[in-house]
């Protein structure tokens, strides 16, 4: 990370906008023209020197018809790890109750784990 004028940029930011760019064929001239800002603000945040405000995220996001969280995040940042993501699939297949009941454990377990921490001093 590097830090400009008190900002902590994250360098990833800028290398995902570049190649999320790069993927949909579009200059930075196209891209800020989607966005309505003007061209040398893509090049600050494509070479890091700047920071987006959320609403140019937002912006953005669409502009490149992908989520403000690919944007933001790495791939492994968010979401349920692999061992995770098949059981997620399964519990949203099931009917509303099951759902439900599947929900409520979990948020149950999720306390227990936070209070631990918690009372542990972590």
């Amino acid at each position: 990370m590097e830090v400009v004028k008190g900002f902590v940029l994250d360098m990833a930011f800028s290398q995902r906008l570049v190649s999320f760019r790069k993927e949909k064929g579009l200059t930075q001239q196209a891209l800020a023209d989607r966005v309505g800002i003007h061209v040398i603000q893509i090049h600050r945040y494509e070479s890091g020197t700047s920071q987006p405000s959320l609403e140019v995220i937002k912006k953005l996001a669409v502009a490149l018809s992908i989520t403000t969280d690919a944007l933001l995040f790495d791939q492994e940042e968010r979401g349920p790890s692999e061992d995770l993501k098949l059981q997620f699939e399964a519990v949203a297949k099931f009917d509303p109750e099951a759902r439900q009941v599947a929900k409520t454990v979990l948020d149950g377990l999720i306390l227990q784990h936070q209070a631990r921490r918690l009372a542990s001093g972590e």
